[in-house]
């Protein structure tokens, strides 16, 4: 990714996103924003990432890894380590049998009319929103430098194929209003310069990652597009 300097008020980096605690004084450390278990290796170059309490940071760990196998399960069909198209997802589920069976738990087969075999994945809502909604917080305070410290309004997230025709049309759309984001705000320079833009979505990892920010109805936007196949939508306001 292309290095964005932010000059926005530094006094909004006084706090832990997550928690709301002071920095100063605590254990801290660099938090990545998306989590660097979703992505490919080599990683992008210049991730987004801010300092947030040591604490708040290692316990996103466990869920991260989890939706991470569970994509990838989901992605190549099964848990079969061998089989996975995603790395990070065959390194998990090759090291974690307890994981294994609980995903494998939640994988149920059926037979259409046709007698094709097909395969439907429940995930465990709260862990994916758990990663969701971190990630949400990392991409607002990174391009805005806004910490959302309240619980957001609203929080999705669905395969891209259910959504209809009309769902995906407003989805995809993520531009900013009339107004402009912040002078000194990395938003505002990708908007002016096209820093990995495409369109209006930020793309951190072609076909692995991307996310947009926007304001929307008096509040904060954030879609965030796993592996082209899982969209993630998070929303603070009324």
């Amino acid at each position: 990714m292309e290095y964005v300097e932010e000059t926005a008020d530094e006094r909004m980096q006084a706090w832990c996103i997550h928690c709301g605690k002071g920095i100063a004084g605590t254990k801290a450390n660099e938090d990545h924003a998306p989590s660097r278990v979703l992505l490919d290796k080599p990683h992008p170059p210049r991730l987004p990432a801010m300092t947030v309490c040591q604490p708040c940071n290692t316990s996103f760990s466990v869920d991260e890894e989890y939706l991470a196998a569970f994509l990838g399960a989901v992605l190549a069909g099964t848990t079969d380590p061998s089989k996975q198209r995603v790395e990070r997802a065959a390194r998990i589920l090759g090291s974690n049998a307890a994981l294994v069976r609980r995903i494998e738990q939640a994988k149920r087969t059926y037979q259409t009319q046709g007698g094709d075999e097909r395969i439907v994945w429940t995930p465990e809502e709260a862990r994916v929103r758990n990663v969701v909604v971190k990630n949400a917080k990392g991409h607002v305070f990174y391009e805005l430098s806004e910490p959302m410290l309240e619980a957001p309004s609203h929080v999705s997230f669905r395969p891209l194929e259910s959504l209809t025709t009309s769902e995906r049309e407003a989805f995809e759309e993520v531009s900013w209003p009339n107004t402009w984001p912040e002078v000194g705000s990395r938003m505002m320079t990708r908007l002016l310069r096209g820093d990995d833009l495409a369109g209006s979505w930020i793309v951190v990892q072609e076909g692995v990652y991307r996310y947009g920010v926007t304001q929307r109805d008096g509040g904060m936007l954030v879609r965030i597009v796993m592996r082209e196949y899982l969209g993630a939508e998070v929303f603070w306001g009324e």
